[in-house]
């Protein structure tokens, strides 16, 4: 029943929000394209604003000049440009003063040839000597520059109204964009389109490019967008080679000749339908699964506490010494079950507990015997009690090593019952490194000849740490045995340190044996842990060494690792110590 609700609940949305996306695409798509013949008309009323702004200067600039009855001589009209620094920022590709027959007579930027030459042919000439008003020409070539100019003219009249002449100002197109303060302040998307087409001499007078050069128009065909700016439809929909939808409008600045084209692509209308078609089904979803939900749990109630202890169950048998308890609450079964259960976890930790106690307690009792063995056989070995034969001393030998090796075992197991406990010191000082490698190294040699191992030691630094020196060496002597267990015959065992950061020292231990096997890399530090348990390896040890290391590097403030890269290498970091003299 939760099922069929759930689907025709999701079938009603579906089928509303599907009616509405249509709806809601229209109308962006409208909003969109009525933005668009907004932006193209404030982007062409800014440009004729800009016009406007150059003729305005110009027209103050020629009442100066018609204070008098006749033209100013050439030299005279040359210092008076020179001195409009601001119409010089308005037309920086040069201001010019023509006689009443529009020859040029004086100029503020030199340009060859253009002083003395007449320009009556120009058709902004003509219109402005017939209408005596403030005239621009439409983009035009230069005829003494060859670049692309518009041309501003202001008529210099007396108070009779007689013509003196003209004044002029040019704005290089290559140099000089009309848009610059508009592309300033445009917050469109990055995904907009602005072309400006001159649609006189077929130019990209801005191709949207970024490039400030003017570019011949593309052939027909050859740019759907342009083709559709020229047909004259100001507003619409077109589809680019690429099978992109754009939808654009254009404006005409007659003045210029000009077309401002503004497009965007179709996503944009799309997208925020489709956004709110997902928002509004979103949200229904979430309301229908809820109710799903709700009668799910209803349904289920006496179930869901079962899984739940089952989970922690889990993640205890994961997690052994984890004191997680199960709750007892709920159904009376539940309780009882939750009771059984955590009576059982009481019995373990009981078991954990007596079996702590119990190895302790045997390894204190085994220390004492074994030291007073060990003792015998070293007086045996040296020959303190007589000369052996050479039989009777391999032997005595091979019972002093397994006596020491017991030792150690033995050790490790007090050493790892006062780390769970809490009960182990550690006492740090200031130590100089070199002597603790020095005696690590001396000490495994023994070990390493017999396994046909060479030890090398590395040291590139030369500072005292902050440890503990019986643990560090302890540490070390640990890495250095598991190194030429597992070295082959024949290889060789490298100690290095270095200066890892400036407050520490690692200390790595490095062989050439075939690596901690992957299988096993989130288990190597944990306790009765060994990576060939089965093999004739795995009974050479507790299983304990790593684990305890790990252990005395967190007391001592510091950290163990490993990685493997042709061998294991076993690092152990460090504090260094501020005092560099003796050990305080």
């Amino acid at each position: 029943m939760a099922l069929i609700i759930v689907i025709g609940s999701l079938l009603t949305v579906a089928a509303i929000v599907t009616t509405a996306y249509q709806a809601l695409v229209q109308d962006f798509e409208d909003l969109l394209t009525q933005r668009q013949i907004l932006e193209a008309k404030r982007t062409s009323e800014q440009v004729d604003q800009r016009l406007q702004l150059r003729l305005n200067a110009l027209s103050a600039f020629a009442a100066q000049l018609a204070s008098t009855e006749q033209l100013p001589d050439p030299v005279d009209l040359a210092a008076a440009l020179g001195r409009q620094t601001t119409l010089r920022d308005l037309l920086p590709a040069g201001l010019l003063a023509f006689d009443e027959k529009a020859r040029a007579v004086a100029e503020n930027i030199y340009v060859p040839d253009r002083v003395g030459t007449q320009y009556l042919d120009r058709p902004h000439f003509q219109e402005a000597l017939q209408s005596r008003r403030p005239v621009v020409s439409k983009p035009i070539i230069g005829r003494t520059t060859g670049k692309p100019l518009l041309s501003f003219l202001a008529p210099i009249e007396t108070d009779d109204n007689d013509l003196l002449g003209f004044v002029g100002g040019i704005l290089d197109l290559s140099e000089t964009s009309l848009l610059s303060g508009h592309r300033q302040s445009d917050r469109q998307p990055s995904q907009s389109i602005e072309r400006i087409i001159d649609t006189a001499n077929f130019l990209y007078v801005d191709s949207g490019q970024g490039s400030r050069r003017l570019e011949p128009l593309p052939p027909p065909g050859a740019d759907p967008l342009t083709d559709a700016a020229l047909s004259g439809i100001t507003f619409g929909q077109v589809e680019d080679h690429q099978g992109q939808t754009l939808i654009y409008a254009t404006n005409h600045l007659q003045r210029l000749g000009w077309v401002f084209v503004r497009a965007v692509p179709y996503e944009q209308a799309t997208t925020p339908a489709r956004q709110s078609f997902f928002r509004f089904f979103s949200i229904s979803l979430l309301i229908t699964l809820g109710l799903a939900i709700l009668s799910y749990l209803l349904a289920r109630s006496t179930m869901l506490p079962l899984d739940r202890m089952t989970s922690r169950i889990q993640r205890m048998a994961e997690h052994p010494d984890s004191a997680m308890r199960l709750r007892e609450t709920g159904l009376p079964e539940l309780k009882s079950l939750a009771g059984a259960f955590n009576r059982l976890l009481e019995e373990r930790d009981n078991l954990a507990r007596l079996k702590d106690n119990f190895m302790s307690s045997v390894s204190h009792e085994l220390r004492t015997p074994l030291t007073s063995m060990t003792g015998a056989l070293k007086l045996l070995s040296s020959g303190t009690t007589g000369p052996l034969n050479d039989q009777s001393q391999a032997m005595a030998n091979l019972a002093l090593r397994n006596a020491d090796r017991l030792q150690l075992l033995i050790s490790d197991l007090l050493d790892f019952n006062k780390l769970s406990d809490g009960s182990l010191k550690v006492h740090i000082q200031s130590e100089p490194l070199q002597p603790i490698l020095d005696a690590a190294i001396a000490d495994n040699a023994t070990m390493a000849a017999e396994h046909g191992v060479r030890l090398e030691s590395e040291t590139g630094v030369s500072v005292n740490l902050l440890c503990d020196k019986h643990r560090m060496r302890q540490v070390l002597d640990n890495f250095l045995s598991n190194a030429i267990k597992y070295s082959p015959e024949g290889g060789t065992v490298r100690v290095t340190a270095e200066q890892h950061s400036p407050e520490r020292v690692r200390v790595t231990v490095s062989d050439q044996g075939s690596g901690v096997p992957d299988s096993f890399s989130n288990s190597v530090f944990k306790r009765f842990s060994q990576a060939e348990t089965g093999t004739a390896r795995s009974v050479k040890g507790t299983g304990l060494g790593l684990a305890i290391s790990d252990e005395l590097a967190k007391l001592m403030h510091g950290g163990v690792g490993y990685y493997n890269n042709q061998g294991a290498h076993f690092w152990i970091e460090v504090p260094v110590s501020g005092n560099t003299g003796s050990p305080a």
